[in-house]
């Protein structure tokens, strides 16, 4: 099964730089990679021409004008210029365990959305890396790391849990999952009404529940190092509510179909 690498990104090209260089070091690559740019500077272009010939599959810089925070546009875009059945789709400050795409193949299946988790990495750890642009995995149980949980990798104990399905709509983050790209295009992608961060992962996610998919956790497995930074919060009190409102009217009316997707780009 071949796969689609996409990674979302934002104006951070020194973690963008880290990301791709785990890409480099998989055990199982991906068959391409396309770079979701929701509107970054030259900087992280430059960046790209520089590690692009360091990564032995196709690099795509999917770039559009910075108008705000349009998540749900960006991602669109690039799944819509992907080639293959499979989407696997991470955040641009999230560097990869070696293992993590091997991970997230060994357990897809039709008709599932895997949703994986990340440990949290500290502030001062992130500083050192970003400083010296060179990854170390952090040791486990250090204080380097949050949630130290989430860097432990147990391939049979994950096979196991990742059995469970659900429609849980709890604990969804498109910082790490992956799912077929019929799936996505079944529901229209990303809802790009949403144009404030916070909300449209979880109201697509919700969308696939209402289409039939269900929800299969990757624990101990899948395993990202999310890079720490405050967040890129640029909607008001009122602007989350609204975001709410759509999750809300989505799981009230059992919608499957958003208006404004990813038909634009197809």
């Amino acid at each position: 099964m071949k796969c689609s690498l996409i990674i979302c990104t934002y104006n951070w090209p020194e973690a963008l730089s880290l990301v791709l260089s785990s890409v480099v070091t998989q055990s199982v690559l991906p068959n391409e990679v396309i770079i979701a740019d929701d509107g970054s500077s030259d900087s992280t272009a430059v960046i790209l021409k520089k590690l692009a010939n360091q990564i032995p599959v196709p690099v795509i810089h999917s770039w559009q004008e910075d108008l705000g925070c349009r998540i749900p546009h960006s991602r669109n875009r690039a799944i819509a210029k992907s080639k293959y059945d499979y989407i696997i789709m991470i955040d641009g400050d999230t560097v990869l365990h070696k293992d993590f795409i091997k991970d997230h193949k060994r357990v897809a299946r039709k008709g599932v959305y895997i949703q994986g988790s990340r440990a949290l990495l500290q502030e001062e750890f992130t500083q050192n890396l970003i400083k010296e642009n060179l990854f170390r995995v952090p040791p486990y149980f250090s204080k380097h790391s949050k949630n130290n949980f989430n860097l432990i990798r147990l391939p049979l104990a994950s096979l196991l849990i990742s059995f469970f399905k659900s429609k849980n709509i709890k604990r969804i983050r498109g910082c790490n999952f992956s799912i077929f790209k019929k799936d996505i295009i079944k529901v229209n992608g990303f809802n790009e009404e949403i144009t404030t961060w916070g909300r449209e992962d979880s109201e697509f996610v919700q969308r696939l529940f209402n289409s039939g998919i269900y929800k299969q956790q990757i624990k101990f497995s899948g395993i990202q190092y999310h890079l720490f930074h405050n967040e890129r919060v640029t909607n008001s009190q009122e602007s989350a509510v609204s975001n709410n409102d759509y999750l809300d009217n989505t799981i009230q009316k059992n919608l499957v179909w958003c208006n404004l997707g990813i038909n634009r780009y197809l």
